[in-house]
């Protein structure tokens, strides 16, 4: 069966090259289940790599020719070979977490080819410490990263004794089948009328949220559009080759600091960056005098001003944040990226979905031309930082306790670095992802996040 692929998914696949592949992934560690042999990780990739039936989603591969007229197409794998897909790795010694790091950093800059299904999955084992990690990635044309990471999660719960979970590519039935609603052929033209008001409403309102817009730009005020950001070392072309780093601070520190300060969790997250990016900079003399503005995904629900948020959901806007970095004190930078986020939340209120997608698509345009080879006299902003919900409660892979999943990101020409973050288990983790020629020691910012949470402690008097 051959499907159309939509004009989103045809963009990722086009706008990958090798300096550029367009796959998200996600790292999880795994503490083997009590009793579990020397030869657990083994059995676990043997597992993984026998599923009998595999989703749609993980079969189908990208294809165009001839004979589909020049347009991608999604196909089915006629010669599907899961070994290829699922593999074992392991470890040199010391088995250190720098070790693990590495091997994720070589995965994940190598790209995945169009003449198979897009995705990899390796248990990796060799950790000094016994536990067991696994790295998956799927190429951004098939999921986002919000996606994908509740896709990996669909297969964990919280039963420890639990033992009967498959892979997450294997077909898992439906929990409910539902008929679909049947049209009466009397409700069809009143169906039509409606959904051309509705669409004549959005098209009207989308010149005064232009307006407003392009206005809040000139001003430097937040909103979908940055046209104030600086030049820095993160906005230059990248190779292909990735650096990545992560850790993870107790929620409960953030929230904290947040409740000391009357600020959200997600705000102190964004401080936490700024402090270390501004560190993080000085460090190689390249501080601008300016701040720094981070493109910030956002969600649907984002037109009620105290529901929008950009701690995930399927994300379909931005809003550009300033980060502050042109502040010393780690409580100014706060209140700046508090007022901001206030700010961008304001905006978006005021559109509905399609007007937020529509200006949102204004303001990402400009870092499409730096992905496209072409030179930019300002960047549209200066680093991605996102922030994806995760369970709350500890979470097992049949009697394998996970005990932490951290997120690795699409760095994109122009825009070398991405932090995405990830909560779970009471936990914030850090996922880091970087270009490894463009950003010299990016492991240094894990640091910088540690010393800029104690910083904001000590600021709000809660350390």
């Amino acid at each position: 069966m051959v499907n159309l692929i939509d004009p989103t998914s045809a963009a990722f696949l086009l706008a990958e090259r090798r300096t550029q592949p367009m796959h998200v992934g996600a790292l999880q560690l795994f503490e083997k289940p009590e009793g579990a042999g020397r030869h657990y990780a083994t059995e676990l990739y043997e597992t993984m790599s026998h599923a009998d039936d595999i989703a749609p989603l993980f079969l189908k591969h990208p294809h165009r020719s001839l004979r589909t007229a020049g347009q991608l197409v999604w196909v089915p794998d006629e010669h599907f070979d899961i070994l290829h897909h699922v593999r074992h790795s392991a470890l040199p010694k010391p088995g250190r977490i720098r070790e693990l790091f590495d091997l994720c950093s070589r995965l994940h800059g190598q790209r995945l080819g169009w003449e198979r299904p897009l995705w990899e999955s390796h248990v990796i084992e060799g950790l000094r410490d016994g536990r067991v990690a696994m790295y998956t990635k799927t190429h951004h044309s098939l999921v986002d990263g919000v996606s994908a990471m509740r896709l990996l999660q669909s297969v964990l719960t919280t039963d420890p004794d639990r033992r009967d979970l498959p892979p997450p590519w294997s077909v898992r039935p439906p929990e409910r089948e539902r008929e679909p609603r049947q049209v009466e052929w009397t409700e069809a033209p009143a169906a039509a009328l409606h959904s051309a008001a509705l669409i004549a409403a959005e098209a009207a309102g989308l010149p005064k949220a232009l307006i407003s817009t392009l206005n809040r730009s000139l001003r430097n005020d937040t909103s979908a559009l940055s046209l104030f950001a600086p030049r820095t070392i993160f906005n230059q072309s990248i190779t292909g080759s990735r650096r990545f780093a992560a850790q993870d601070w107790p929620v409960e520190r953030l929230r904290a600091v947040g409740k000391a300060t009357g600020t959200t969790i997600n705000d102190v997250v964004m401080a936490m960056c700024s402090g270390a990016l501004r560190s993080y900079l000085l460090d190689l003399d390249a501080l601008p005098d300016t701040t720094l503005v981070s493109m910030v995904p956002v969600g649907l629900n984002a037109k009620q001003a105290d529901v929008a948020s950009a701690e995930g959901g399927n994300a379909v806007g931005a809003v550009m944040v300033q980060l502050g970095t042109h502040l010393a004190d780690p409580a100014d930078r706060l209140r700046a990226v508090h007022t901001s986020m206030k700010t961008g939340k304001s905006a978006l209120a005021a559109m509905s979905p399609t007007q937020i997608l529509a200006m949102s698509a204004l303001g990402m345009a400009p870092s499409l031309l730096p992905m496209l080879g072409v030179n930019m006299p300002h960047p549209p902003f200066n680093v991605i930082i996102s922030n994806v919900p995760g369970p709350r409660t500890t979470h097992y892979f049949n009697g394998a306790r996970m005990t932490g999943t951290y997120p690795l990101s699409i760095p994109i020409n122009g825009m070398a670095l991405n932090i995405t973050c990830a909560s779970y288990d009471g936990k914030m983790c850090f996922g880091l992802t970087g270009c490894r020629r463009t950003l010299p020691s990016l492991q240094r910012m894990l640091t910088h996040l540690d010393d800029e949470l104690a910083a904001l402690e000590k600021a709000a008097g809660v350390s």
